[in-house]
């Protein structure tokens, strides 16, 4: 398969390729000393397939990190490298993929966990932000947990909860969305994080 140029869209994925895309990885968009280190669950199949995070239509994380101010304009999945000069990366708390989170066992969860933490330690981000409370009450074993800032740090790097971007979570809408990313933003913004 021939190189595609790193700002043009993948080819949208066929049944056979999401199927076997099953169990695969995305790889870490992170460097050191981030602003925000964005924590999804695990890859979906449409994101594995492409290979770029929170790439299904649909997804709501890149209009978000948009009308949050965290971007000028909303970026598309193949163009995640381009969040890194912002001090924004994307990682998973569960890196292999699967059709949806109840693939996933509970086991998985704290297991991720450990993964996170030494990449934060790591990484030193000033923030990471899990994307989604369930997600992080079973990886943290914190069944009280609530969106927003956590007295738990991994390290020196806060620890905040967001909801998950997902289409599929219809417990927030778009404008609830950016309002919740936007209070992570203007914390970081407040630590003077990064320009």
């Amino acid at each position: 398969m021939a190189a595609r140029p790193s700002h043009s869209p993948p080819p949208k994925p066929t049944a056979a390729e999401l199927l076997a895309a099953n169990g695969k990885t995305v790889p870490d968009l992170i460097a050191p000393g981030l602003r925000v280190l964005f924590v999804g669950i695990n890859p979906g199949l449409y994101s594995a397939a492409v290979g770029h995070h929170f790439a299904r239509p649909g997804n709501r994380f890149w209009p978000a990190l948009h009308a949050a101010g965290f971007t000028p304009r909303v970026f598309k999945p193949w163009e995640e490298r381009d969040l890194l000069p912002f001090g924004l990366g994307i990682t998973n708390v569960i890196a292999r993929a699967t059709a949806g989170a109840a693939e996933l066992r509970p086991d998985e969860f704290p297991a991720g966990a450990k993964v996170l933490e030494r990449k934060v330690k790591r990484y030193q981000p000033q923030a990471i932000a899990i994307l989604g409370v369930g997600a992080y009450r079973l990886a943290f074993a914190d069944k009280s947990a609530t969106l927003g800032r956590q007295t738990l740090k991994v390290g020196s790097s806060e620890v905040w909860i967001l909801p998950n971007p997902s289409g599929l979570n219809a417990h927030y809408q778009a404008n609830d969305l950016a309002i919740l990313f936007r209070k992570l933003r203007v914390a970081t913004e407040q630590k003077g994080g990064h320009e």
